[in-house]
């Protein structure tokens, strides 16, 4: 495990270069751990340099001093690339983590190549759902929740045939940091990025699960219809989390976009 001090917390990340080869950054959602893209990074080893990081408040990760917003994250994670000495990365957001590279493009565009917004929008639920969310979890707790949030973020089927990892991915949910749950969903009722979106310059792939409870397929393809030139690809038999539950597809997705020139 490696640990680093950024911007007064200290973040947990794994760095694996590979000399030559663009550099992809992993950006987690609400209420998981950068172990997430573990099954994309190991169909795409050997073409690209990976960065996986838990964020402020989520994983092995300190949360500092609440509140916190999306800019919060991207001045994270900008300082976070500036220590491994990282000038120039493709994003890949899931969820928050669209936002966030989102934020990070609109306040250090110089670092961003590319962006990959996975089940993620320019602005995600209402601020009433979001401090509904956020007494839920300061209250009751995360466990209370949890079996809704796994109905939108895996499909039947994947309740259905992978019921062991299903529970694992409950207790990865429930055992984040209660406080930085809350500030993560405040963050998100906070952040609204529909303005910046038409500004986005750089080649954009926005990817939806067909089957998306929490992010939608229409609503993710606004965001798309939003970034000039944005590629939109619809993932099939997959919820809000695509990287778990079709890997293999978004791991095509993501290398034929790495490899493609500018421009659809």
């Amino acid at each position: 495990m490696v640990f680093a001090r950024i911007n007064g917390v200290c973040l947990h990340y794994r760095h694996e270069p590979a000399p030559g080869r663009p550099v992809l950054v992993f950006i987690n959602s609400l209420g998981t751990d950068f172990r997430i893209w573990q099954d994309v990074a190991d169909r795409l080893a050997g073409q690209l340099g990976f960065v996986f990081y838990d964020k402020r408040g989520h994983g092995l990760s300190e949360l500092g001093d609440a509140p916190v917003s999306i800019e919060t994250y991207a001045a994270d994670l900008a300082a976070l690339l500036d220590h491994l000495g990282i000038t120039r990365a493709t994003l890949c957001g899931l969820s928050i983590g669209g936002l966030i590279a989102q934020g990070l493009y609109k306040a250090r565009p110089d670092l961003v190549d590319r962006l990959i917004l996975c089940d993620t929008a320019a602005k995600i639920g209402t601020a009433q759902s979001w401090n509904d969310r956020i007494a839920a979890t300061l209250s009751t707790g995360i466990t209370g929740f949890a079996d809704g949030v796994m109905e939108k973020w895996f499909t039947p089927d994947f309740h259905q045939r992978r019921s062991a990892e299903l529970a694992g991915y409950k207790a990865m949910l429930s055992r984040q940091l209660p406080a930085g749950y809350a500030a993560a969903c405040a963050a998100l009722r906070d952040a609204d990025y529909s303005a910046a979106a038409a500004a986005i310059d750089v080649p954009t792939l926005v990817v939806v699960g067909d089957q998306d409870g929490s992010t939608p397929p229409d609503l993710v393809r606004g965001l798309a219809d939003a970034i000039p030139g944005a590629r939109f690809a619809i993932i099939a038999g997959a919820g809000h989390i695509p990287c778990v539950e079709q890997p293999a597809a978004l791991s095509a997705l993501i290398a034929d976009f790495m490899t493609s020139h500018r421009g659809v």
